[in-house]
């Protein structure tokens, strides 16, 4: 995305699918992410053309999703890392929170034993959903077709989404909607590997590298306008590497883009 967004330099890019192996070169860490977002200058407009958000397969997503699939889409120490991200930044549990997983399945990746009196999935398949023993309740949804989150505003204290930001055709729609039922203050958090169904990803997505999907989702929140004060909705956003080290054999890599809603 060099020249792209802000005019960034020295911004990674691929011209294919970011499935990188660990013989390539690094994944982008901490320092670098950070520089990424500090540095990019954000043009007044959203940069991203509405091509970018087109997908090889534009069937209906209800089809795709159709039938439920109880599998997981990242490793055991990508599904690892994230836990513990959640461990140390979501509400405790049984504190009286309420929590959305946002594009949901049947397993949310929480901290085990994770509980409060509203944790609701949102996702495409009820069998799914059904299974998840997280959750206190889920709305079956589809939100490329209609991006509007079925609950009242400043309904929540967080809401995440795991492995699903790069789905999204209409994410300022979205990223409005969370803005909406967060409570002020809040948080929304996207976490985001290399792993992804290519049909059904974002043009977007599979045209650049993991550093570039930092700042792709970051420029979410950054262009999601607040509904009573100039500028953002959301505080700046912030980037972290969760991967997994190492130890023996490699993990998928792991990525967080978060922030909160302004008070």
């Amino acid at each position: 995305m060099s020249g792209g967004v802000g005019g960034r330099s020295g911004s990674s890019s691929s011209g294919g699918p970011a499935q990188a192996a660990w013989g390539a070169p690094a994944f982008p860490s901490n320092d670098e992410i950070g520089a990424a977002l500090r540095d990019t200058k954000w043009p007044a407009d959203f940069p991203f053309p509405p091509s970018s958000f087109e997908r090889f397969d534009e069937s209906q997503d209800t089809l795709f999703y159709d039938q439920p699939r109880f599998v997981t889409h990242i490793d055991d120490g990508a599904i690892g890392a994230l836990t513990q991200w959640y461990a140390e930044n979501l509400p405790p549990s049984d504190s009286g929170a309420a929590v959305l997983d946002l594009c949901s399945s049947w397993i949310s990746h929480f901290p085990a034993g994770y509980s409060n009196p509203m944790v609701v999935g949102l996702g495409m398949n009820a069998d799914e959903l059904a299974r998840n023993r997280a959750l206190t309740g889920y709305d079956v949804v589809d939100l490329n077709a209609s991006p509007k989150l079925p609950y009242p505003d400043e309904t929540f204290d967080a809401v995440v989404n795991a492995v699903s930001v790069d789905y999204l055709t209409r994410p300022l729609e979205v990223f409005a909607e969370i803005a909406r039922v967060l409570k002020p203050g809040g948080l929304a958090a996207m976490s985001f590997s290399n792993r992804y169904f290519p049909t059904k990803v974002i043009s977007l997505w599979t045209q650049t590298a993991d550093l570039d999907h930092c700042v792709i989702a970051a420029s979410y929140f950054v262009y999601t306008p607040a509904d009573s004060v100039p500028g953002s909705a959301f505080t700046p956003p912030e980037a972290r590497n969760i991967t997994a080290k190492r130890g023996r054999g490699a993990h998928d890599p792991m990525y967080v883009v978060y922030a909160r809603k302004k008070a």
